[in-house]
C-alpha cells in the first residue's frame, strides 16, 4: 500500500499523512449516506417510471384482457347482424309463404325490465365494459330463443300444408346452371328504351333463344297471351294460395288456358318478343296481386352461398332488358 505525504509549512518538510480511526469512520459514514441517497433516488425513479415487476405483469394482463374484450364485443356484433338477417328472412319469406303474421318487433327485441339484473357486476373498475358484454349476451340469447320458437311454428305449419308447398313457386324457371344468368334483378332499374329509372317487377334471365322454360309450382294456366308489344308472348299461372307467376317475352308457348301444371313442367321457350332488348325471360312472382322479389322463392334451387351471392348481385345497378 502506497504512503501519502503532505507538506508541513511550519517544518517546511513533507511528512507522512496519517488519518485517525475517527476520521476514517466519518468518511465511511458520509459515503454510505451518499450511496444510500443515490440508490433510493434511482429506485424511486425506476418505480414511478416502469413500475414494479408485479405491476408490469398485471399491466400486460390488463392489456390482453382489453384486447379479448374488443374481440368478443366485435364477434357479438357480427352475430347480432346474422340474427337480424334471420329475422328478416323469417318475416318476409318463411312466414309470408305460409300466410303467417310477422313477429312483432317488441317480441323480437325481448325487452327485460324490472330489477337491475347486473347489480352484482357494479362497483368494479371495469364494470361498464362487463355490464355491456353481459347485456349483449342476454339480448342475443333472448332473440335466438324467439327465433327458434318461430322456426318451430313454421315447421309445424309446413307439415300440415304439404299441398300448399307443391303450389308455391319454389324453383328457378330456367335450367339451373349459374346464377350469373340473371341479367336484371327486382327493383328500380334503368329502362333500356326510355333510359329512365323504373320499377322492374321481376327478374330477367338471359340465355339462348329457344331454351326451355319451366313452371315453378303446381297450378292452373290462367292466361296465355301472344303479342308483339309489352310482355310479348307470355303465360300467367295461378298457383292458388294467393300466388301467381308470369313468364314473359317467350318464343313459343306450349300450354293453353285451363291446363293443370306441375312444378318443373316445360311450358314454353325463351324468346325476344314484345318490348325486349334481347333474348331473355322476364319472370314475376305475384302474391295477393302485388309483385314480390322472386329471389325469395328460389330456396329449392339455391344453396345459402348462392343465395347470398344473388343478393349481392341484385344490389349492383343494372339496366333491365324490357
Amino acid at each position: 500500500m502506497k504512503k501519502k505525504y503532505t507538506y508541513n509549512p511550519i517544518t517546511e518538510k513533507y511528512e507522512e499523512y496519517k488519518t485517525t480511526w475517527k476520521t476514517r469512520l466519518l468518511i465511511i459514514f458520509i459515503l454510505s449516506l451518499v450511496a444510500g441517497a443515490l440508490g433510493y433516488t434511482a429506485s424511486t425513479m425506476v418505480y414511478y417510471t416502469f413500475g414494479t415487476p408485479e405491476e408490469r405483469v398485471l399491466n400486460r394482463e390488463l392489456e390482453y384482457m382489453r384486447l379479448q374484450y374488443k374481440i368478443m364485443s366485435d364477434k357479438l356484433d357480427n352475430m347480432e347482424l346474422l340474427v337480424k338477417e334471420m329475422q328478416t328472412h323469417d318475416d318476409n319469406i318463411y312466414r309470408s309463404i305460409f300466410g303467417v303474421e310477422p313477429i312483432p318487433t317488441s317480441v323480437r327485441e325481448a325487452g327485460r325490465g324490472g330489477t337491475n339484473r347486473y347489480e352484482a357486476l357494479e362497483g368494479y373498475s371495469h364494470s361498464e365494459e362487463i355490464i355491456e358484454i353481459a347485456e349483449k349476451i342476454d339480448k342475443f340469447s333472448s332473440q335466438l330463443y324467439v327465433q327458434s320458437k318461430s322456426f318451430d311454428e313454421i315447421y309445424e305449419i309446413a307439415k300440415t300444408k304439404e299441398d300448399m308447398m307443391k303450389h308455391v313457386p319454389a324453383i328457378m324457371p330456367v335450367k339451373r346452371t349459374t346464377i350469373y344468368g340473371i341479367s336484371s334483378h327486382f327493383g328500380y332499374r334503368t329502362d333500356p328504351f326510355y333510359k329512365v329509372n323504373k320499377m322492374h317487377s321481376g327478374i330477367d334471365f338471359s340465355g339462348p333463344k329457344g331454351s326451355p322454360i319451366y313452371a315453378t309450382g303446381d297450378g292452373v294456366v290462367e292466361k296465355t297471351v301472344k303479342s308483339k308489344t309489352g310482355y310479348g308472348n307470355n303465360i300467367i299461372i295461378n298457383h292458388g294460395y294467393g300466388y301467381k307467376t308470369r313468364y314473359a317475352h317467350l318464343n313459343s308457348i306450349n300450354v293453353k288456358k285451363g291446363d293443370k301444371i306441375k312444378r318443373g313442367q316445360k311450358i314454353g321457350t325463351l324468346g325476344n318478343t314484345g318490348k325486349s332488348s334481347g333474348p331473355h325471360l322476364h319472370y314475376e312472382v305475384i302474391k295477393n296481386n302485388v309483385p314480390v322479389n322472386p329471389i325469395n322463392f328460389f330456396y329449392n334451387d339455391l344453396t345459402p352461398e348462392m343465395y347470398d351471392k344473388v343478393i349481392e348481385l341484385s344490389k349492383t345497378p343494372h339496366q333491365s332488358m324490357d
